[in-house]
């Protein structure tokens, strides 16, 4: 048996259960694909999933907790953007702050933040 053969997903801390659904659901466009006292599942592209779930914890993590892959991260940050998402900026080469983009070679990338605090990213890859 190795991890590697089993499918991943991602688990979210949230503070407040009822706000972060708000936000995945509203400003994101998630629905939900199971609902419990203990969290939500929202199902994604090929199979893929995440969690979000109740912790006093939460929003402590200073990286990217989730990212998503996407054909056109202009498109992407654009209709982001539309629907009252606020990207993050960074002092860093290759992050350009009128697109909210940061290119590294072959990886764009651009940062939000949920709620609860925590980072997730829209992501690229050129080549």
């Amino acid at each position: 048996m190795a991890l590697k053969d089993f499918p991943v997903h991602a688990t979210i801390a949230v503070k407040n259960l009822d706000r972060a659904r708000s936000f995945y659901e509203h400003e994101l466009g998630f629905v939900p694909a199971s609902v419990a006292p203990n969290g939500v599942f929202y199902e994604c592209a090929d199979g893929t999933r995440f969690l979000i779930y109740p912790s006093q914890t939460a929003g402590t993590n200073q990286s990217t907790y989730a990212g998503w892959a996407v054909p056109d991260i202009e498109a992407a940050v654009r209709e982001l953007k539309r629907m009252g998402v606020r990207f993050e900026t960074y002092e860093m080469p290759g992050f350009d702050r009128a697109s909210s983009i940061a290119t590294f070679g072959p990886v764009r990338a651009a940062w939000f933040q949920d709620t609860e605090g925590n980072i997730l990213g829209v992501v690229q890859l050129t080549g």
